[in-house]
């Protein structure tokens, strides 16, 4: 039963994530004014599936002074963990239904760095490791945003089991009292999974194609999967932290229903801001994080937690 029941959440799991990398080559062709794929299947629907067979049956190469075994984990670990990270979110049961959700996700997602740093390591390329380099410290930085906005809404929710969260905001979204930890903790997603406008580790014009430049077929194609994967799941957690949906026993579908509209509207945006907006400088990447996010969400977690302090020491009402 728990086999059935992972894989009932993998497998829709990459589906969605086939159908949003083609979603996005249509939004950018239309951006365009050309058509995007639309040769293979109807209006090119099964585009996805024939890029994966492309890669996956050609020949994985290797460079050959790459240290083989870390060049060879990277991609695994990266698709795992991104896989791994669906399981305690509730939509509307999870998984696992873990008393510290919220912590499980946060750790987890720390472990990426790993897979990015030993592919460009391992490369032995010094494009895929300043790719690498560029690509943890982003990562490293903008989890500390992220840890400061999952404490403030933590101090709402009293708990750090996201299921709570599904409770706390019956009445009204997080996204209201919340809105400027919203909208930073939005910013910090898009850097997290290193999208426009903060896709510094796949500079082009100077580092070709960032850590992943000496992948090819296989290898390359798991790290591509991970990167979708993770922006849907980013949605996701977004939707549940800032945009929760009432739960009803009886209609578990709604619940559903909403979830995934609000995670598919969010990941539009993703979409919609790579057609639209450059590509930031790493100066200018780093000066928006540590000289105006991290000052911004200490001092209103202080504020949350003054807020809190406050209304406990309010009496009961008799």
């Amino acid at each position: 039963m728990p086999t059935t029941n992972l894989l009932l959440l993998i497998l829709p799991t990459l589906i969605a994530m086939a159908f949003l990398m083609l979603t996005e080559r249509k939004i950018l062709g239309y951006t365009q004014l050309r058509k995007g794929p639309n040769i293979v299947g109807p209006y090119g629907l099964l585009q996805p599936f024939a890029d994966a067979m492309k890669l996956f049956t050609k020949e994985p190469l290797k460079p050959s002074t790459s240290t083989a075994t870390l060049y060879t984990i990277a991609p695994t670990l990266a698709l795992t963990i991104a896989l791994l990270l669906w399981t305690p979110l509730p939509m509307p049961n999870p998984l696992i239904n873990l008393n510290l959700g919220l912590l499980f996700i946060l750790a987890t997602s720390s472990l990426t760095v790993y897979s990015i740093l030993w592919s460009g390591w391992a490369s032995n390329s010094n494009y895929a490791l300043i790719g690498a380099l560029r690509a943890v410290a982003q990562t490293i930085s903008y989890e500390v945003t992220l840890a400061i906005i999952l404490l403030s809404v933590l101090l709402m929710n009293g708990s750090f089991n996201l299921s709570t969260l599904i409770t706390t905001q019956e009445h009204i979204w997080l996204l209201l009292p919340t809105w400027p930890l919203a909208m930073m903790w939005f910013v910090s997603t898009l850097a997290e999974t290193n999208r426009t406008p903060f896709d510094l580790t796949e500079g082009e014009s100077e580092l070709v194609s960032g850590f992943n430049t000496e992948y090819a077929a296989g290898p390359f194609a798991l790290f591509f999967m991970a990167e979708y994967v993770n922006i849907i799941l980013m949605n996701a957690l977004t939707t549940t932290i800032f945009l929760g949906t009432t739960y009803d026993a009886h209609l578990p579908e709604l619940y559903t229903t909403c979830f995934t509209i609000k995670t598919l509207l969010l990941t539009s945006l993703f979409l919609w801001i790579r057609t639209t907006y450059p590509r930031f400088r790493y100066d200018q990447l780093m000066y928006l994080l540590w000289k105006n996010f991290l000052p911004l969400t200490l001092a209103l977690l202080m504020w949350y937690i003054s807020l809190s302090a406050m209304i406990a020491s309010i009496p009961p009402q008799t």
